[in-house]
């Protein structure tokens, strides 16, 4: 399995997942420009990372110029043919710009950027801290997209306290729902505001990243959503 990480003007998270992924989880790497556009290296069972950062400097609203970038046109058709993709944080702003994912990510709740640990969860998962550092993190899309969500099964992570309660206390952002991470219909496709890739070094003190990203190579029954995985439905 090969990971192509996307470099967008203003990325800032892009040498971290390489680094997460080549040195933590000994996986190629390879890193895309955004004004290019070939993608012939990759085939469905690899995937495509769009990081975190402030793509374009956020200007207009974020994620909203990546999305017309030459290298998105091709993710998005990567996308469609069954590969898989993977937003965190700017991300996942791009992939719901860009419509591969429903609802949007609005400006926090207290209009304050937030850079912490925090604690999230799937649905049968443990809790796993893992750092947020995002200014507009707020999940939000329309009760019918919640419940289509819900319905689904494509709710992949809720923010939680320390023990997996999952309650407002706990939500850092005003998420609907504590949403921290979602996947389209199709499962090919997931976004999460968290950064795994921040979490994956011993020397960090936390690992807990490690367990996502690992999740998506390191176990044979494992789907990319990981609605079969032993670590964290994903």
């Amino acid at each position: 399995m090969k990971f192509g990480v996307v470099v967008f003007p203003g990325s800032n998270c892009d040498r971290d997942m390489q680094d997460a992924l080549e040195d933590d989880l000994d996986q190629e790497v390879i890193m895309l420009w955004h004004k290019d556009t070939d993608l012939h290296m990759f085939d469905t069972k690899d995937c495509i990372v769009l990081p975190g950062g402030f793509s374009y400097g956020d200007y207009l609203r974020c994620g909203a110029i990546a999305r017309f970038s030459p290298m998105m046109q091709s993710v998005i058709g990567f996308a469609g043919r069954g590969g898989k993709v993977l937003g965190v944080c700017n991300g996942f702003q791009i992939l719901c710009e860009s419509h591969l994912l429903p609802g949007v990510l609005l400006r926090n709740a207290k209009q304050k950027f937030i850079g912490k640990n925090i604690y999230i969860k799937s649905k049968d998962g443990p809790p796993l801290k893992l750092p947020i550092a995002h200014g507009e993190g707020r999940y939000y899309a329309d009760e019918k997209t919640l419940d289509e969500l819900e319905l689904n099964d494509q709710v992949i992570y809720r923010y939680c306290d320390a023990k997996g309660n999952i309650d407002q206390l706990a939500n850092p952002n005003g998420s609907l729902r504590n949403i921290a991470g979602i996947c389209n219909n199709a499962g090919n496709v997931i976004g999460m505001m968290p950064h795994p890739e921040r979490a994956c070094s011993e020397a960090l003190g936390n690992v807990d990243g490690k367990l996502i990203l690992q999740g998506m190579f390191s176990h044979k029954k494992l789907e990319f959503t990981g609605r079969t995985s032993q670590y964290a439905n994903f």
